[in-house]
């Protein structure tokens, strides 16, 4: 519509009116064409921290359960580690010698399948405490041949023969010394809760084995002792590759707290 009426105006002012337009459109395109002051920034907003681990993958490593069982040639028949292995069990130990000449059969067999199948594997003699500690020592370090990656040696000591109360104490105290001395590591001692409170809390420095069976979360510890290392809380387990039942054992600790028990 204004268009229009520019049209019908005389000349000379139409000629004024398109001056004053055009200077106009002039104007219009330099302002545009003007730098401009930058527009303020808003506040940043930080990155969002990375979400926590899920509580479950703590969970895990914190409840990890390390089995394992213990043989002997009681067993009968032959005894399959790397079934014993792919059933989830990361250790066993193996009978090894009985005071001082009984010498068990499998043990020497059951060292070297139990190594390949990638056990951790320990030997225990049972101590009879009407033999010499210097004979039982003997029995005992002729059967050992220890590796890296094995368990350290156990003293399986359960049960006196008549008058020994009195000589048991320094008698395996000698023997727990020389077998020390031999291996380059700390013994084993397992035994259980009654006989461990009766005779053998002097010797709660030693590592603890102990045999236990009972529905709780872990064993009622003997006296002197603070800690247990391997809790035998069955006689009966069913594992695969073992004929017939099998005591189950637990470890106090992770995988790699128990390889770091391992002899180096």
């Amino acid at each position: 519509m204004k268009l229009h009426a520019l049209i019908t105006v005389p000349a000379t002012r139409r000629h004024a009116t398109l001056h004053r337009v055009g200077s106009l459109v002039l104007l219009v395109a330099i302002s545009a064409c003007e730098p401009r002051p930058p527009t303020a920034a808003g506040p940043v907003s930080a990155p969002a921290a990375p979400a926590p681990p899920p509580a479950a993958a703590t969970a895990v490593a914190e409840t990890e359960v390390v089995e394992g069982v213990d043989l002997s040639n009681w067993q009968g028949g032959e005894v399959n580690f790397v079934q014993i292995k792919q059933a989830g069990k990361h250790f066993v130990f193996v009978k090894s010698s009985e005071g001082a000449s009984v010498v068990d059969p499998d043990h020497a067999r059951n060292v070297q399948q139990a190594r390949a199948a990638g056990l951790a594997v320990g030997s225990y003699h049972f101590y009879e405490s009407d033999d010499t500690p210097q004979a039982q020592f003997r029995n005992f370090s002729a059967q050992l041949r220890l590796q890296p990656g094995d368990l350290p040696p156990v003293v399986d000591i359960e049960q006196l023969s008549k008058g020994d109360t009195q000589a048991l104490a320094p008698a395996l105290k000698e023997f727990l010394g020389l077998l020390e001395q031999q291996v380059g590591v700390k013994p084993i001692l397992y035994s259980g809760e009654h006989f461990a409170n009766e005779y053998l809390s002097v010797f709660a420095d030693y590592p603890l084995w102990l045999a236990e069976y009972n529905s709780s979360a872990s064993p009622q510890l003997p006296k002197g002792w603070t800690r247990w290392t391997f809790w035998q809380h069955s006689q009966n387990g069913r594992v695969s590759g073992v004929p017939g039942p099998v005591d189950l054992n637990r470890f106090n600790g992770n995988t790699s707290q128990l390889q770091a028990l391992t002899v180096r």
